[in-house]
């Protein structure tokens, strides 16, 4: 990638993202009776395919949540929710794995030094920086993803960080998706209680963080 100027590498890499999600924002084919009816159509062989779909789909920006909701209503909350999280984690891990391997070198040769400061120590962090990101409320999930690859964090560190981090809200968008015929079912307010806990949680730790980089920077 070194023979590529590094802000052309960063370019391609946005317009490459963007063009992705315009496909699929401008679909006419990703309707919730579409989906539903496809994969009911595959019997045991439809979690399966869901995951690389979801997957391909946060790579191209889609709405989380709407995947996770999309789950419990094809598959449950108890089948839905493992589902859900095997799909984010994929999901963002290919956006990782595309980010590290276009634009990583092109940021660390256009960053100055105080950028390269906070890189080098959100990489320290690796692990929890991923893991704070993933539970702090209003982070969008795609931009830590792609933003993670550009970062020196481990790809093992994402990934775990990535796993644990999304599972609770997984649970609950699977939960409120598999529920919609009665938002005031138990499952449902549970998954209401889980949000509201984690919002709480993530702003309290996210804002900590967030004045521990300012003084690392």
């Amino acid at each position: 990638m070194n023979r590529f100027d590094p802000r052309l590498r960063l370019l391609t890499l946005a317009a490459l993202v963007g063009a992705a999600f315009l496909v699929v924002a401008l679909s006419g084919s990703l309707s919730a009776d579409a989906v539903r009816d496809r994969v009911d159509s595959l019997g045991a062989a439809g979690p399966l395919l869901f995951i690389p779909i979801s997957a391909c789909l946060t790579v191209a920006l889609f709405p989380g949540p709407l995947l996770a909701g999309a789950s419990g209503l094809l598959f449950g909350t108890a089948l839905g929710t493992p589902v859900s999280i095997a799909s984010a984690t994929l999901g963002a891990t290919l956006a990782f794995c595309l980010s590290r391997w276009w634009a990583h070198d092109a940021v660390q040769e256009l960053a100055g030094p105080r950028l390269n400061a906070l890189r080098a120590w959100v990489g320290r962090r690796g692990f929890l920086s991923v893991l704070y990101a993933r539970i702090a409320p209003g982070v969008p999930y795609s931009l830590v993803n792609y933003a993670a690859g550009l970062t020196p964090i481990l790809l093992r560190s994402f990934v775990a960080a990535t796993a644990i981090g999304v599972a609770p809200r997984a649970f609950a968008y699977t939960a409120l998706g598999g529920s919609l015929g009665d938002l005031g079912s138990p499952e449902a307010i549970v998954a209401v209680v889980v949000l509201v806990l984690m919002a709480l949680f993530g702003a309290a730790v996210g804002g900590r963080d967030l004045r521990r980089a300012r003084r690392a920077s």
